[in-house]
């Protein structure tokens, strides 16, 4: 493994020696396994969890990081030879060698731009810097992928004893007061369907995923045994669902024009998820979501708080499953 970009490249073996590697490491920790390793995290969008889970894992190794966000007084610059007079002062084809020069890898996070929904789904930035990182490059959330939540989930789903070969897994769109990114959502479901599962994409109309998000989808559910179906019937997609993964994205039918998006969700309070929505779940179903969430907004304190939910164990299962990312690259030699 060279880099960590996309669990579609990694493919499925390689994704479940993941899953087990972070399951040992969590198990049986290995502190000094990347002593003198360095590595460099560039965010050039906000982050919690992410941040903190690659600095405690990469320290749990015996290795150390350094990080950078460019702000208001320093940006990056992507896009490819255009005068450079607006707010952003370096251009990221110097600052990527350089950094990369400081980190034996270097996890990267750029978020959507949220304006042409084409421009994101090409993913721009991963686009422009790929070629000019000479170490190990990590994909800590781009445009429409977060593949290092979906590997967490994945072992938050094995961890839990959620089937693959006929577990049901609903994607659902959930209430929130203003457009998201398509990465974890996006993410989300491609894992469910590599894992095997059958994924139900639970969304009102307006707010379908893209049909290159779904193509990818299908595409990995056909290799898996799992399948796809999109709906916005609830009662449907809910039915002997195993798991529900509940994240609000943009509306694609309005992509990039936020007002009529907030048009479009003003009427949509009823996509709260609350313990009504279990009702013809199977009995274990658990509720996943990625964090951060708003409380009485994407789900009820009830849901979040209660038996069901996973939230905080995915969360600490990003760290183990980053760990495994980065002794696979570092410790491995990147073999």
């Amino acid at each position: 493994m060279k880099n960590f970009l996309d669990l579609a490249l990694a493919g499925p073996d390689l994704v479940a020696e993941l899953v087990a590697l972070a399951g040992r490491l969590q198990r049986r920790p290995q502190p000094d396994v990347l002593r003198g390793k360095v590595l460099g995290l560039l965010f050039m969008n906000p982050s919690l969890r992410t941040l903190a889970s690659f600095q405690s894992g990469m320290a749990r190794l015996g290795g150390s990081s350094f990080v950078i966000s460019p702000g208001s007084s320093w940006n990056l610059e992507y896009l490819p030879d255009i005068p450079m007079t607006g707010a952003a002062a370096e251009h990221v084809r110097e600052a990527i060698p350089v950094l990369a020069s400081y980190a034996d890898a270097l996890g990267v996070r750029a978020f959507a731009g949220g304006h042409d929904l084409a421009e994101d789904l090409s993913e721009p930035v991963f686009s422009a810097i790929e070629g000019l990182c000479p170490v190990p490059l990590i994909n800590m959330e781009s445009a429409v992928n977060h593949p290092c939540q979906a590997l967490a989930d994945w072992k938050t789903m094995d961890d839990e004893g959620i089937p693959a070969g006929n577990g049901r897994f609903v994607l659902s769109w959930a209430n929130h007061p203003k457009p998201l990114p398509l990465a974890v959502p996006a993410a989300a479901a491609h894992m469910a369907a590599m894992r095997g599962m059958d994924v139900t994409v639970l969304r009102p109309k307006g707010f379908e995923l893209p049909p290159e998000v779904m193509q990818r989808i299908d595409t990995a559910a056909s290799h898996s045994g799992g399948s796809l179906m999109e709906t916005d019937d609830r009662e449907q997609a809910m039915q002997g669902a195993h798991v529900v993964y509940a994240k609000s994205w943009s509306a694609t039918s309005v992509y990039g024009d936020t007002q009529a998006d907030l048009d479009l969700r003003a009427g949509l309070t009823g996509w709260t998820v609350d313990s009504d929505w279990f009702d013809n779940a199977h009995s274990k179903c658990i509720f996943m979501h990625c964090l951060p969430v708003r409380r009485e907004v994407v789900v009820t304190g009830d849901v979040l708080e209660g038996p069901r939910s996973r939230v905080i164990r995915q969360a600490r299962n990003r760290m183990y499953a980053q760990m495994a990312v980065l002794h696979r690259l570092l410790a491995d030699k990147g073999d």
